[in-house]
């Protein structure tokens, strides 16, 4: 008779368990006993009822760390994952990378058996890395595009569109009969003018390995075989950065994009250079806020001729002055 009894309350149980489950309401997942409004204890891994305080669901798994850090560097120190994935590298960081520093774990130097056993473990894998030709070329294009990048100061998300404009261009096979650095520089230009901080075709050439002429042809017909969306670049786009390597202060800056505007409205800037425009305006800037800078320094800075920034500079005083 008891084992009856047992085996009877044991098929009640899922039923009664069953009744417990909770009921949508208008899309809203509610109480199964009161219809009251759901509460997530994650401190307890539970999930109970705000109005009963019936407990509907217990034992959650929490996909969060089991550590806690409170501040960056701490996250960054206790995290365990590797570096996210970027398309700066051609694996996009996903291939192992043995460092060049001969140390171990603790940073006591190895052996000299032990690094001529570290060197050859470097060259087989950075030969793995790359395994075909394709892959050889991204890796020298990615690695022109650093380069470049850091030598003219430009911010890593101008990196990261550059080497997604340089990938499309690989995939819609435009590299035959151009060089790559060529469409490798052409992408930087064109990303840099994307990201609102452009710089000079003169800069971009003097930092490439590829003549100017041979990066204004590439740069169009990359532009235009992609359909690449890109804006006249703005004199006003240029100022900060000719300001910061002056060292002048933020009131030539506004003075400047006070003339620039002065300008536009009055129709001088039309088939000027941007670079011009920005060096002559950053000029008559300072002159007109007291602060002592050359027209040499300007043009040094700028990479224009300072008969070019007397020019303009009266343009824009004489529009100023309208």
């Amino acid at each position: 008779m008891s084992d009856t009894t047992i085996r009877t309350n044991a098929t009640e149980r899922p039923t009664e368990r069953e009744n417990e489950q909770p009921r949508e309401r208008e899309g809203e997942t509610v109480c199964p006993e009161c219809s009251g409004s759901l509460v997530a204890d994650a401190e307890h891994g539970e999930t109970v009822c705000s109005e009963c305080g019936l407990v509907v669901e217990e034992d959650e798994i929490d996909p969060g760390p089991e550590w806690r850090a409170f501040d960056a560097a701490e996250k960054d120190q206790k995290s365990r994952v590797g570096a996210p994935t970027t398309n700066m590298l051609h694996d996009k960081g996903l291939s192992t990378n043995i460092g060049w520093q001969d140390k171990d774990a603790y940073g006591n130097s190895l052996s000299s058996r032990q690094r001529k056993k570290m060197q050859r473990l470097r060259t087989w894998n950075e030969r793995f890395r790359t395994r075909d030709s394709k892959e050889r070329n991204l890796k020298q294009a990615l690695g022109e595009i650093d380069r470049m990048a850091s030598a003219l100061g430009l911010p890593e998300n101008v990196r990261e569109t550059a080497s997604v404009i340089y990938r499309r261009a690989l995939e819609e096979d435009l590299l035959p009969g151009r060089s790559i650095e060529g469409v490798a520089t052409s992408a930087l230009y064109a990303a840099a003018r994307q990201a609102g901080t452009p710089r000079s075709l003169d800069e971009i050439a003097a930092v490439s390995r590829v003549e100017k002429m041979e990066l204004t042809r590439t740069y169009r017909y990359v532009v235009r075989e992609l359909s690449l969306e890109i804006q006249p670049a703005k004199p006003e786009s240029y100022v900060p950065r000719f300001v910061s390597d002056l060292d002048l202060p933020d009131e030539v800056e506004r003075r400047a994009r006070d003339l620039i505007d002065g300008a536009r409205e009055a129709g001088v800037l039309s088939g000027k250079s941007p670079v011009g425009i920005a060096a002559a305006a950053v000029y008559a800037a300072a002159l007109l806020t007291n602060q002592k800078v050359t027209q040499s320094e300007v043009s040094e800075v700028a990479n224009v001729s300072e008969v070019t920034i007397r020019n303009r500079y009266t343009e824009l005083l004489e529009a100023a002055d309208a």
